[in-house]
């Protein structure tokens, strides 16, 4: 298998300012010889981040990203708290620096509160951590990652990437009772709303070019905000505007694993003060999708918070209409994370629209769920998860969404093993490619909490048509349960048939009108053209 098929080229990139590629002494746009590990809900990749993070000694370096962090949130049920960990490490002498996104105004169910107080209890224990509004008007700094550099000791070096935020709400696990400190969160989901998502655990040469994605970001010349009433708050309060010099980069981890890493990104074109490192913006995530769906032929296996937008489920559905065998299995929330917004309408519109037109390509191939809890309650779904023809996996911050591929920064990890799996040649896809042994653990792992397998329990689903139908079975057979009253014991797994909340006529009226004028589900109020993604 030729890994460039699946992977962008430096060019396909579509960003020659970045020094991401030009690093690489091959001019590869990728990394070969890492190891790879999923670390599904955010109960797993709290306890390794606590056990990597107290690792660090005196002259190590920690850096991290984030869209949200509460600095109250705990590690472990009985244990230290984010606050606490980072600023334990910033004392004992570990280099520690920040970039959380500013937020909007708390009135807007933001987080601009959390992420002052977190940056500014890890400047008191000496680091530092700068709130970053470096982002295109209504945009957001959305990358959640974290790097870990051990000078001397490079053999612990390790990078965090995915969808998990520090914050509240995610320290769940496969059990999905919820975090017990929840965020304010749509009713339907409880009082402590269960969370499925995941991050990577990624060690190797890698880690490189993931410290840069962060390099690039802080040494941008331009101001952390250009508001001026912004700028006289922080000047009042003695805040940190202006990022001192990291120390320099160390040499690459050596290869350890068989696992090829691209790094894809979302940066958005700003009309001032652009990038340096991405003065047109760049939409390797967007490209990267375009690249590997014109190839998929046996199953697409998305697990997604958003999934609207119709543009960026063209993709999908082109993908769908061009391979009659392809099929497609998407995991979604059951509703929207916040009741009673304006937005909350053309959301499900934008939604709805999304999944008829990859319906309309893919019939009765494509499926969507939801799911829930052993005790019924409905699973918030924030995971950002792709697994194409058990070959390219991708894991990021990066959602199904417009917003996601033209507008925020984002981070994505696509996986590419070079360790073919033999269980099973019916995966062979049109162009000779074998499963990868990565890609299908990773569904299958995913597919076995859905349906509540046990690890040995899932030989029907290697197979990527009969995991189709496993799926489609379980559903139906938890659906006859509730449709018979619940009598008897409640068969296994969690998914249920998904689709979205139907609005009533007069919602409709004008919730359908400003989705087709003017607003997109993302909050974007332009139309999305191909060359903002392409």
């Amino acid at each position: 298998m030729r890994v460039a098929d699946w992977l962008l080229s430096a060019a396909e990139r579509g960003n020659r300012a970045t020094r991401l590629d030009r690093r690489h002494p091959d001019g590869a746009a990728w990394t070969t010889g890492n190891e790879v590990r999923p670390l599904v809900h955010g109960v797993s990749y709290f306890a390794e981040l606590v056990r990597c993070v107290q690792l660090l000694r005196a002259g190590d370096l920690l850096l991290f990203t984030d869209w949200r962090g509460d600095p109250d949130q705990a590690m472990s049920p009985h244990g230290i708290d984010i606050s606490n960990l980072l600023c334990a490490a910033a004392t004992r002498g570990v280099v520690v620096k920040g970039l959380v996104w500013r937020s909007h105004l708390d009135a807007f169910a933001f987080s601009e509160q959390q992420n002052r107080h977190l940056g500014e209890e890890i400047e008191a224990a000496g680091g530092e951590c700068l709130r970053d509004m470096r982002v295109r008007l209504g945009g957001s700094h959305h990358q959640k990652f974290m790097v870990l550099r051990h000078p001397g000791r490079p053999q612990l070096d390790i990078a965090f990437v995915g969808g998990i935020d520090l914050c509240h709400s995610r320290r769940d696990d496969g059990d999905h009772h919820g975090d017990n400190q929840p965020q304010p969160f749509a009713a339907a989901y409880g009082p402590r709303p269960p969370w499925h998502d995941i991050q990577l655990a990624i060690r190797g040469p890698a880690v490189g070019d993931i410290e840069t994605v962060f390099r690039e970001r802080w040494e941008d010349p331009a101001p952390l905000i250009r508001n001026p009433f912004d700028r006289t708050i922080d000047a009042l309060r003695r805040e940190d505007t202006r990022p001192e010099a990291l120390p320099a980069q160390l040499p690459d981890p050596r290869p350890r694993g068989s696992h090829t890493v691209q790094v894809l990104r979302t940066y958005p074109y700003r009309r001032a003060a652009r990038y340096p490192f991405a003065p047109e913006g760049e939409r390797s995530i967007a490209r990267a999708y375009e690249k590997v769906l014109a190839r998929a032929h046996t199953l697409i296996y998305v697990e997604d918070q958003y999934l609207w937008s119709v543009e960026v489920a063209a993709c999908f559905a082109a993908a769908l209409r061009a391979n009659p065998g392809l099929r497609l299995i998407a995991v979604l929330p059951r509703v929207p994370d916040q009741d009673g917004r304006l937005s909350q309408p053309p959301d499900l519109v934008g939604q709805q629209r999304a999944l008829d037109h990859i319906r309309a390509a893919g019939g009765d191939r494509v499926a969507s769920y939801d799911i829930e809890n052993d005790s019924g309650t409905p699973v918030y779904v924030h995971a950002k998860v792709s697994v194409i023809d058990d070959i390219w996996a991708s894991v990021g911050s990066g959602n199904l969404n417009r917003r996601s591929w033209t507008h925020d920064s984002e981070l994505t990890c696509a996986i590419v093993d070079d360790a073919a799996d033999p269980r099973i040649p019916l995966s062979v896809s049109r162009f000779g490619d074998q499963a990868r042994v990565f890609a299908r653990d990773l569904r299958l792992e995913l597919a076995r909490e859905h349906l509540g397998r046990a690890r040995d329990a899932d030989a029907d689903l290697v197979d990527p048509r009969t995991a189709f139908t496993a799926f489609a079975d379980s559903a139906a057979c938890l659906a006859h349960w509730y449709a018979g009253g619940e009598q008897g014991p409640r068969p296994p797994g969690r998914l249920r048939l998904h689709d979205s909340p139907r609005l009533g006529r007069a919602t409709l009226a004008w919730a359908t009108p400003l989705y087709r004028m003017f607003y997109d589900p993302d909050g974007r109020s332009r139309t999305l053209r191909r060359r903002d993604c392409f």
